[in-house]
Formats: C-alpha cells, structure tokens, sequence
C-alpha cells in the first residue's frame, strides 16, 4: 500500500468523511519522494471545533506517518456548509523550504 493509500484508509476509518482527497505533492519538491502530501478534509465532525482542534485531529490520526515517513502535511478541514461556500476550492499548499529528515 503506498503512503498515498494509508494515509486515504486511517483518515476514511478514524472520520466520518462527506469528501476526502489526499493529494500526494511530492513531485513538488527536491526530493520527490512519498513524503509531501495534502488531505482535504470534510465532516460534519469538525462542526462547533476551530481549525486548531480540526488539525490536531487529523494529526492523532496521523501520528506514526508524521513521525516515520511524511515531512510535510497540508491540511484542509471543513464542515460540508463551509466547503460549499469555498465551491470546494483550497489554497496551494506553499513552496517546500527543505529540512527533511532525510538531508
């Protein structure tokens, strides 16, 4: 299973997701290897909960990736009103400044 389709089952099994999509970016950076990735997120589960709470959700979830094999996450949460209101849209994730564990 690539880290793509991990990271797609842990999310799918630990959320009850409206819309989920991991996008693996790695291309996007020096090394281009399974370590660059962006979770698009939506659940009624996130809610009355601030981003912070929405983040550290999906980091619990993602712990042992996020310590072993990704260096960088971005991550996009939303109840399914408020991906509506964005017309499903998120933001690039930003530009790779390097420091991977494994330079």
């Amino acid at each position: 299973m690539s880290m793509q389709q991990q990271i797609e089952s842990k999310l799918a099994d630990a959320i009850a997701c409206k819309h989920l999509n991991v996008v693996n970016e790695s291309h996007m950076h020096s090394r281009g290897e399974n370590s660059h990735f962006k979770v698009i997120v939506v659940s009624e589960e996130f809610s009355g909960k601030r981003s912070l709470q929405r983040h550290r959700q999906i980091n619990e979830v993602l712990k042992d990736e996020l310590a072993n094999h990704i260096h960088a996450l971005a991550i996009h949460t939303f109840t399914p009103d408020e991906f509506t209101e964005q017309s499903g849209q998120v933001a690039d994730s930003p530009t790779c400044l390097g420091g991977s564990k494994l330079d």
